[in-house]
């Protein structure tokens, strides 16, 4: 059976946080192969990221992530810089940052839908909802789709519309990496 998995890496930010841990993406491979009998997997990556100079640390330790992940594990890695928007407000101007991967990860399940009999999606958002119901359609290949992501972050529609749903801060099997450490804030 051949898998592609659809990670939305915004959207399991919450479960990160809440085990204070980062994935260890080697293992979480590894863990949906033996875990759906898998004969391949391939992975896609889905990220926004800071644009430079938005931040007062250095992006490049993101940068050497998304290499990580293309030349050493083979993931297809999506990404995108975070759009900055101006919103006037009552007392001057804020800027908000949006980076929502959504349509290309849409893209990319129904684009590969030939190559894969299962897909598994890595969000909570309920937006997937319409995907999951045109993979699992007959007419499109039957496929089956499970959903991970967390309590915190997990739609009623997204969590019960798959074949099935997984919770990752109650997987047993070890597929957490590094722990997550907080940036010092800087003195000005």
């Amino acid at each position: 059976m051949k898998m592609f998995v659809f990670i939305d890496a915004s959207n399991l930010w919450a479960a990160q946080k809440a085990k204070s841990r980062f994935f260890d993406y080697e293992k979480l491979r590894k863990f949906i192969k033996e875990k759906f009998n898998g004969s391949s997997v391939e992975v896609f990556y889905y990220s926004a990221y800071p644009a430079d100079g938005t931040r007062n640390y250095s992006l490049d330790g993101k940068h050497k992530f998304f290499t990580f992940l293309k030349k050493r594990l083979g993931f297809t890695v999506r990404k995108k810089e975070l759009k900055r928007i101006p919103i006037i407000i009552n007392n001057g101007q804020i800027i908000e940052e949006k980076g929502n991967m959504d349509v290309e990860m849409t893209i990319d399940a129904v684009h590969y839908i030939k190559e894969y009999d299962t897909a598994v999606l890595f969000t909570g958002d309920s937006d997937f909802l319409a995907l999951v119901t045109y993979l699992k359609n007959p007419k499109n290949g039957g496929k089956k789709v499970y959903i991970f992501s967390s309590r915190n972050n997990i739609s009623e529609e997204l969590r019960t519309g798959g074949d099935g749903y997984f919770d990752v801060l109650d997987i047993k099997e070890d597929i957490w990496g590094r722990e997550l450490k907080y940036r010092a804030e800087k003195v000005r």
